[in-house]
This record gives C-alpha cells, sequence and structure tokens, in this order.
C-alpha cells in the first residue's frame, strides 16, 4: 500500500522534485503552498507523513506544526533555509521528528521519511516496566501513571530507552546512537530538548514527578 504524504513548501520547483523523488519511490503525494491549507487538509484527511516548509509565506511553519500537534501524531520533517542550531532545537521542541536543510537531495528526504516510519513501527507486545509507566510497542504508547502520553516518535523513543533500563545513566551520545540512529545532521542538544519536553508532559499529569534525572556532565536516567 502506498504511502500519502503531505508537502506543504510554497516554492513549486522545490515542491516539484519532492513529489518526483516520491513518485519514483511508490509515494503519493499531496501538495499545499500555504500554512493554513496544511493545516486545514490535516484535519480532513489522513496522512502518514509531512514535508513541511518553515519559510512559508501566510503563517511560519512552526506554527504550522503546532497546529497539526494539537489533534495528530503524524511524522512532520522541517524543510528549512536555516542552519541555525536554534531554529532545529525550537522545531524539535514543539514536535518535529527531523530536519532537512536546503538545498537537500529529494533521494534524501525519501530516505528519511522511510527511517522515520520505520522506527514507529514496532510489533512487541505490552510490556508493563514498573508502577509509573506502560509501554505498548504495538501502538507505539506509553501511558503514565494511567494515562496515555502524547509523544513524537523521537520522544517515545527516548523514553522508552530510559524506561527499559531504569537507574542507568545514558550519556548524550549514546542515545543519539539509539535514538537517532538513522537521523543526520542531528546535534547532541537536541536530546536536552526532547527531555526537556518529555519532562514537561509528564508534569502536566504530575506536577511533582521528578522521574527523569540530570547527572551533570554524564547524561540522563529514570529514577525507578
Amino acid at each position: 500500500m502506498s504511502l500519502n504524504v503531505l508537502i506543504i513548501e510554497d516554492e513549486s520547483a522545490i515542491a516539484d522534485t519532492l513529489i518526483y523523488a516520491c513518485d519514483e519511490a511508490n509515494i503519493q503525494t499531496t501538495h499545499y503552498l500555504l500554512g493554513h491549507q496544511g493545516v486545514e487538509a490535516i484535519a480532513k484527511t489522513h496522512y502518514d507523513f509531512v514535508i513541511l516548509d518553515v519559510g512559508l509565506p501566510d503563517i511560519s511553519g512552526f506554527d504550522v506544526c503546532k497546529e497539526i500537534r494539537k489533534t495528530s501524531q503524524v511524522p512532520i520533517l522541517f524543510l528549512t533555509a536555516r542552519n541555525h542550531e536554534i531554529d532545529r532545537i525550537v522545531g524539535l521542541e514543539i514536535g518535529a521528528d527531523d530536519y532537512v536543510t536546503k538545498p537537500f537531495s529529494p533521494r534524501e528526504v525519501v530516505a528519511r521519511i522511510h527511517a522515520i516510519l520505520r522506527r514507529s513501527q514496532q510489533t512487541a507486545p505490552k510490556e508493563v516496566t514498573n508502577t509509573q509507566f506502560e509501554i505498548d510497542e504495538e501502538a507505539s504508547r506509553i501511558q503514565y501513571m494511567g494515562q496515555t502520553l502524547t509523544l513524537t516518535r523521537y520522544e517515545y523513543l527516548l523514553l522508552k530507552t530510559l524506561i527499559k533500563k531504569p537507574k542507568r545513566v545514558y550519556a548524550r551520545n549514546q542515545l543519539m546512537d539509539i535514538v537517532w540512529v538513522d537521523a543526520e545532521d542531528t546535534l547532541e542538544r537536541t536530546v536536552d530538548a526532547h527531555i526537556k519536553t518529555i519532562r514537561s508532559k509528564l508534569r502536566a499529569i504530575n506536577a511533582s514527578t521528578s522521574e527523569i534525572v540530570t547527572h551533570r556532565g554524564m547524561g540522563y536516567s529514570l529514577t525507578s
């Protein structure tokens, strides 16, 4: 069955190269020039993946991502002409799964689509790890204190890694190798950004939580 990918990109030449590369890979595409069109499309149609330009003419790609994340956990790959670390960190904090900086290879984008989706296709059965967390790997979901967390793909993989071996201290580079194994041009500070958002989501359920511990100069671990 062909994948259905939504492309939100205002530069027609770039969109055309992406559409062509996706066609070659048997990936169905839908293209919109404006951010608000993409948000409306997500609300009406199921997509397996979103390719989203940061610099859209009507609203920022960051704002589009925030709107999408209110209702959907579809994987999102940002296209950006900017290569500043802060832009990448902001994008990851609000729920993007990966970044590609222009100019890029359309074939690389297709490879990243497959890599990100492959990481999300888990087949292991439900597993209870401790009294606070429950991992449902078949559905790629984690419950905390009985409530399902709304996680991006990398947040899910990062938290799952910590839960699997509580009290083990993982260095940032170890987490990068485990969670972002297929991603390119990813920074170690990406781990910090994802830890921050995971902690925020845990505290939304339990304001006094301290499940994830920072070991200064070493890395992160789960308390129990």
